[in-house]
C-alpha cells in the first residue's frame, strides 16, 4: 500500500472539515432558511438551487485556492532558499493563488443577491 503525501491528507481533512460545516450550517440555518423561502416570491425549488449554488461556488473556490497555494507556496518556498532576493515577487504569486477564493466568495454573492 502506497503511504499518503502530506498534501493529499491535509486536503482530504479540509475536504472532511468543510462537509461537516456545511451540514452544520443546515442544520441551524433551518429555520431561517424556512423563512426566506416563505417570504420570497421565486419558487422554493429556484430558491433552494440558488443556495446551493452559491454554497458551491464559496467551497470549490475555497479548496482550490488552498490547492493552489499549497503548490504555489512549495515553489515558493524552494526558490526562496536559493535566491532571497525574490521575496517580493513569490509573495505576489501567492496572492493571485489566493484570489480564487475571492472570486468565488463573489460570485456567491452575487448569486444570494439575485435571489433576493
Amino acid at each position: 500500500m502506497k503511504p499518503v503525501s502530506p498534501a493529499g491528507a491535509l486536503l482530504a481533512f479540509a475536504a472532511v472539515i468543510a462537509v461537516l460545516i456545511a451540514a452544520a450550517s443546515l442544520v441551524v440555518a433551518t429555520p431561517a432558511l424556512a423563512a426566506a423561502i416563505g417570504a420570497s416570491p421565486l419558487d422554493p425549488q429556484a430558491l433552494g438551487w440558488g443556495f446551493a449554488a452559491a454554497a458551491a461556488a464559496t467551497a470549490l473556490s475555497s479548496l482550490a485556492a488552498g490547492y493552489a497555494v499549497a503548490k504555489v507556496g512549495t515553489a515558493a518556498v524552494g526558490a526562496l532558499a536559493e535566491k532571497p532576493e525574490l521575496m517580493a515577487r513569490l509573495l505576489i504569486f501567492v496572492g493571485l493563488a489566493e484570489g480564487i477564493a475571492i472570486y468565488g466568495l463573489i460570485v456567491s454573492i452575487l448569486i444570494l443577491n439575485r435571489l433576493a
